[in-house]
């Protein structure tokens, strides 16, 4: 089909030329006494971009998935206890990795479209007299259903409880793309990785570790190999890895750096906001409802839009694939079918959005999903123009 490929989906995202062409080099020695300018070029920079002056960021060549295994292991031991929520198919992901791993997880459960329950998580804690639970779990922006939870608020709570738990999150939809504080929030270990808001292809793991998570690494009795964050502080501090590191990724993610610290991580926040809300504004128009309960936490990434009783979200995306070479994003887990979703995140600008709205609402109506044509374009281009500056 000609013409590109409208990549709508909430990860990966578009790779922006710049970031493709730095990653196309020749291999090096990454034992070289050059290779240190690189790395420690990087590391400091991620950091500026987890929000933190305290904290200490890795790369590691895998995924944001594997990152949840990383924290774990690196935080707790054999058989502790945590207390995690489950609001998505994320969160659930999250939970049956500390399952697997030995972990006994007291789970909180939120109906899919809800946010992270704050004050549940202060009560959980505060009436754990004994400080058993040794670390809490969340996803700051569940990827599933659209909706972006208040960290600061769980953080809060955790102080109000006066709770020595660590705080674990799942950052993979928000790092790069929307605010994150980790030191002002207390973060001990935030999780992400290449494909989403570093608008880079899948495949590094990047993990940022607040001092309080640093301290457990030390502690922790899990096994650990190849994920194991104290081979990394060693090898780190001298500029290099205990082990290959995927070269051309590295130079995609020092462009990428580039790209985000130049823009101002506040400007991306508001960027990223911005083409959210027209797309809410466009689905507002077609009548149609969103998974997020709350516009409050409706996410500035992913819009998850339910389809009406009768419809198929599956066969929405496969006529947008097919028909107008756009891909839109699956429903997950009880949400398959019922909704698809459109990624609005990483290298985008409003006119890219308003391709994708256009190819949606030409789709739903070819699938049966009466909107009015245009209506969703038209109030996203609205918004755009009121708010440019």
């Amino acid at each position: 089909m000609p013409g590109r490929n409208f990549l709508f989906v909430p990860g990966p995202t578009n790779v922006p030329d710049r970031v493709l062409r730095a990653m196309h080099r020749a291999q090096e020695d990454h034992r070289s006494s050059a290779f240190p300018a690189l790395t420690k070029g990087i590391l400091g920079d991620l950091t500026k971009v987890f929000g933190t002056t305290k904290g200490q960021a890795f790369i590691l060549p895998a995924s944001g998935t594997a990152m949840w295994e990383t924290a774990i292991v690196n935080s707790l031991s054999p058989g502790d206890r945590v207390l995690a929520v489950r609001n998505g198919m994320f969160s659930q992901l999250f939970i049956d990795a500390a399952q697997r791993l030995g972990m006994q997880v007291d789970v909180i459960e939120v109906e899919w479209g809800g946010a992270v329950p704050a004050a549940v998580i202060g009560e959980r804690l505060a009436a754990d007299k004994a400080g058993a639970i040794k670390a809490v779990l969340v996803v700051h922006n569940e990827t599933a259903t659209g909706v972006t939870s208040d960290i600061a608020a769980v953080r809060a709570a955790m102080d109000r409880a006066k709770h020595n738990a660590l705080l674990l999150v799942d950052g993979v939809s928000s790092v790069g793309s929307l605010d994150f504080r980790l030191d002002e929030w207390g973060v001990d270990f935030a999780i992400a990785g290449s494909q989403k808001g570093f608008m880079m292809p899948a495949g590094l793991g990047i993990l940022c570790v607040g001092p309080k998570g640093l301290a457990a690494v030390a502690t922790a009795t899990c096994p650990r190999a190849y994920f194991d964050l104290r081979d990394h502080i060693t090898h780190n501090a001298n500029g290099y890895f205990p082990y290959t590191p995927s070269l051309a990724h590295m130079y995609g993610l020092r462009e990428s750096l580039d790209m985000l610290l130049g823009e101002g991580m506040p400007n991306v926040a508001a960027r990223h906001k911005r083409l959210g809300e027209g797309v809410r504004r466009a689905v507002q128009a077609w009548k149609l409802d969103v998974c997020a309960k709350d516009a409050s936490t409706q996410s500035d990434t992913v819009t998850a839009i339910l389809v009406p009783s009768g419809g198929d979200a599956e066969v929405v995306r496969d006529i947008a694939f097919k028909k107008y070479n756009l891909a839109l994003g699956a429903g997950l887990g009880p949400l398959r079918g019922k909704a698809f979703r459109i990624g609005h995140l990483g290298d985008l600008n409003e006119l890219m959005v308003l391709g994708a709205l256009a190819g949606t609402e030409m789709t739903l109506n070819d699938a049966g999903i009466a909107v009015t044509p245009g209506s969703g374009v038209a109030a996203a281009e609205s918004w755009y123009r009121e708010s440019a500056k």
